[in-house]
């Protein structure tokens, strides 16, 4: 449990509110203040002011965190420089409930079923990812990328639309593809199999005929492109078949699935989603890779860590990453 310091209301909804409240469904009461994230000033910082996410071992306070962060992010009248420290704090929960199926199961059981339904899929599809790599060992050495700044989000929504609207292909499905190839863009680097771009496609791909027209790197060609390429696979009759085409896991094309359900059930989660931030797990822990990191070479993970500090999980307060 959080040090009592750090214990915060997981959410200020005004006089009389509880944890009945702030557990309640997505169509819950409005908000009226912001949410009050766990915080310590004793961490280390970014730049912004901005630290790792903290997460409550406690499983009713973090089903509570957990319901007014979803709230919030769904919630039109949250203001918008709260919802990337929100967008975040989403992530780093569900990440760590992955990792932690008895955690996971106590903070579930304590949601409203209509939040519960929204964080199984979420943890499910990030386990979907676990199983992936489970034969890879944590990285001891970081990649050689720029973590940059995404396109807008209404920009890369109206992108995918377009996308569907041309090809047939969800929109869902292609916002699913985005986030979980290079964080929405977030990641401007190439993968060890030459993948480049937004939507991480081989230049052999993008060169085939029908597919790739004008830039692979730019996120509305790279998007158009993906969308085609899924028809060519066979994504139309059949979007498992298509996806397989796009990466030959069936871990990969569940996941994808998973998370474009949560859009497609409510597109207001593309507003956190978008938020997510870069993570990839290392010898260290799961490390938080902002925007800013530029790395031309592939660095050790102690030497990075050395410069930014605050891209390492606070385990010893948060619990397992």
């Amino acid at each position: 449990m959080l040090r009592p310091e750090l214990r915060q209301s997981a959410l200020a909804l005004g006089r009389g509110s509880d944890t009945a409240a702030i557990a309640a469904g997505p169509k819950a009461v409005a908000l009226q203040e912001a949410v009050a994230l766990p915080t310590d000033p004793a961490l280390p910082q970014l730049a912004d002011g901005r630290h790792y996410p903290l997460v409550p071992a406690d499983p009713a306070e973090l089903a509570a965190l957990l319901a007014a962060v979803e709230t919030a992010l769904r919630d039109p009248a949250t203001p918008a420089g709260q919802l990337p420290r929100l967008g975040h704090q989403q992530q780093v929960i569900y990440r760590q409930l992955s990792r932690d199926p008895a955690r996971s199961e106590a903070v579930l059981a304590l949601l409203d079923p209509a939040w519960r339904s929204v964080a199984e899929r979420h943890v499910a599809a990030r386990r979907e990812f676990l199983a992936m790599q489970r034969r890879s060992r944590p990285l001891a050495t970081l990649p050689a990328w720029r973590i940059i700044a995404p396109a807008p989000a209404e920009e890369l929504l109206a992108h995918y639309r377009k996308a569907a609207a041309a090809t047939g292909i969800d929109w869902e499905v292609l916002a699913a593809i985005n986030l979980v190839e290079t964080g929405m863009g977030r990641i401007d680097g190439v993968s060890v199999a030459n993948a480049q771009g937004p939507m991480q496609f081989l230049p052999t791909t993008w060169a085939q005929s029908g597919v790739g027209q004008g830039d692979i790197r730019d996120p509305h060609d790279a998007i158009q492109a993906a969308a085609r390429y899924l028809v060519r696979r066979g994504g139309l009759q059949d979007i498992r078949r298509g996806l397989w085409g796009y990466n030959n896991s069936d871990y990969y094309g569940r996941a994808v699935l998973l998370y474009a359900s949560l859009l497609r059930d409510d597109p207001r989660a593309y507003t956190g989603l978008y938020h997510w931030e870069i993570h990839v797990h290392t010898e260290a822990g799961d490390l938080w890779l902002p925007v800013g990191y530029t790395q031309s070479q592939p660095v050790p993970v102690a030497a990075y860590l050395r410069q930014v500090p605050a891209s390492a999980p606070p385990a010893a307060r948060s619990g397992p990453a």
